[in-house]
């Protein structure tokens, strides 16, 4: 009988477990848990809904999400993809919704769901599930590995890792010659203090665009106006992409924010065609523009320096061309960063060079396997770093259970 020791109780040890038990009943699986409980990050993901994975189901649309890992899960997304997430939790008693945004949760609408199905499936297949059992070391002993906690031994003949960001995991990794990419935040919104957001907080746009000042690096999407400065997926996105870049500025950096997603011609020639139409009325008083909530129109006209008072007719053109501006090339000043609710992501981890992605399996020792994020694989918000989970669960699962 094989025994296969999986370090890490998350998501993507309990998924890699799952099915290897499934595909080969012979195996002997266990999971080691540092901690006192298990699948924490699935209990909290998407605000206790458990995002499950994103409605894209084409391999090349899919890979487009993950700002490290794009070229590596082209493959293994052919082999267990989003339709195949989805098949494998409902033929589990787990069936999956897809929202307007694409986001897709279980229809009990709590990530318990996940959970309960995770916990049920591991005590039919006699899966042992040791928590308080923190690795304090593995090594190499001729084809089999040698696991210690500070419980006991353990003798594996296929190891896998699947411990999320443990720096001490991938010291351990470090040890057996893998080369570990140093992890920096990947989700975070930005900080930024200016007096055209102060008191906006919860007002958003529904297609901005947002340019990292200097770079080639944009993304557009909802924007969110917070207490601290900008969020939504236009932000976060953004944060994915430039992970490196905005660490290397040690987070002081500059924002332009087209605020309707347009060029500045178009919002020009319509802000004209206002002067002429509504010459005898008050910018300030009703925002022309469906997409502009109107407090943040008024201090976009304050910051074109417009008066209050000021009716249409009255704009200069240079008034109206800062205007333009304003809405469409705004810039902003950002210092620091916010992590992006309980959902702490990095970028980072096990040099993707040094893994076979047809199994997840190391290149510098055989029977060593990495999945979910202790590789240096992240994604954007909106269920994709779970998908990469699963994914690389089910492709290990598959070689172990040979």
């Amino acid at each position: 009988m094989k025994r296969v020791i999986i370090i890490g109780g998350g998501a993507a040890g309990f998924f890699t477990a799952i099915n290897a038990k499934e595909q080969n009943s012979d195996l002997d699986v266990t999971i080691l848990e540092k901690g006192k409980d298990v699948l924490q990050k699935v209990k909290i993901s998407g605000g206790g809904r458990c995002n499950v994975t994103h409605a894209c189901f084409e391999p090349k649309e899919l890979v487009k999400f993950y700002p490290r890992g794009k070229k590596e899960l082209l493959g293994p997304f052919h082999q267990f993809m989003t339709g195949d997430t989805f098949e494998w939790f409902e033929n589990r008693g787990v069936p999956l919704k897809i929202e307007v945004d694409n986001r897709v949760f279980p229809e009990a609408n709590t990530s318990q769901a996940i959970i309960d199905c995770f916990q049920k499936l591991v005590s039919k297949l006699n899966i042992k599930v040791l928590t308080n059992h923190g690795v304090t070391s593995f090594k190499p002993n001729g084809e089999e590995w040698i696991v210690t906690t500070k419980e006991k031994e353990f003798i594996a003949d296929k190891l896998v890792i699947a411990a999320g960001s443990s720096k001490k995991i991938w010291e351990f990794s470090n040890d057996l010659g893998h080369t570990i990419i140093p992890t920096v935040p990947s989700l975070f919104t930005f900080n930024i203090k200016d007096p055209r957001l102060t008191d906006l907080l919860g007002l958003s746009v529904p297609n901005a665009a947002v340019k990292l000042v200097d770079t080639k690096l944009e993304n557009s999407g909802p924007l969110l106006i917070t207490h601290w400065g900008l969020s939504g997926p236009a932000i976060l996105k953004l944060s994915a992409y430039g992970a490196r870049i905005l660490a290397d500025k040690n987070y002081q950096y500059n924002i332009r924010v087209n605020w309707l997603g347009q060029d500045i011609n178009s919002i020009t020639e319509k802000l004209t065609q206002l002067k002429k139409e509504q010459a005898k009325k008050q910018l300030i008083v009703k925002s022309p523009f469906s997409e502009i909530p109107k407090r943040l129109w008024e201090r976009l006209v304050i910051a074109a320096q417009i008066h209050k008072t000021q009716n249409w007719g009255d704009l200069s053109n240079k008034q109206l061309q800062k205007l333009a501006n304003e809405l469409t090339n705004g810039l902003f000043n950002a210092n620091g960063r916010t992590t992006f609710k309980e959902e702490f992501v990095t970028a980072g981890g096990i040099d993707l060079k040094e893994i076979n992605f047809k199994r997840f399996e190391s290149r510098l020792h055989s029977n060593l396997f990495f999945v979910g994020e202790i590789l240096n694989i992240d994604a954007v918000t909106g269920g994709f770093n779970f998908q990469n989970a699963w994914t690389g669960g089910f492709i290990c699962a598959s070689a172990i259970s040979e």
